[in-house]
């Protein structure tokens, strides 16, 4: 990320260690304390919501939108346009052509 300020450079798996550009800003910061519950990993979450726990902590209901804005993402990479997307709808509604990425036609036999 590139702000005003400075850059945000996250490498690592699920952003664990986010580092600040410049290096001064990364030597005055200080980490907020962890105030959220933290996850037992995402396999046993999921199965525990199986067994009528908690919801796991990515439910369909947040992982669908999160995972529709990404694939957005490699529409308008792949486009090379500035997308308007219709959600509900599940199309573009100004480059007609990346509709055609949207959904997938199944060969005679091969439906789900």
């Amino acid at each position: 990320f590139i702000g005003d300020k400075g850059k945000i450079i996250s490498s690592d798996e699920n952003s664990q260690n986010p580092r600040l550009i410049p290096e001064t800003k990364m030597q005055a910061y200080k980490r907020p304390p962890k105030t959220l519950p933290r996850s037992i990993g995402h396999h046993k979450e999921w199965l525990q919501a199986c067994k009528g726990g908690e919801p796991a902590g990515s439910a369909f209901d947040y992982a669908g939108p999160l995972t529709e804005v990404v694939l957005l993402g490699n529409l308008a990479i792949r486009t090379g346009e500035k997308l308007y997307w219709d959600g509900p709808n599940m199309k573009c509604t100004n480059v007609p052509r990346a509709n055609e990425y949207v959904h997938h036609q199944y060969r005679q036999g091969w439906t789900l």
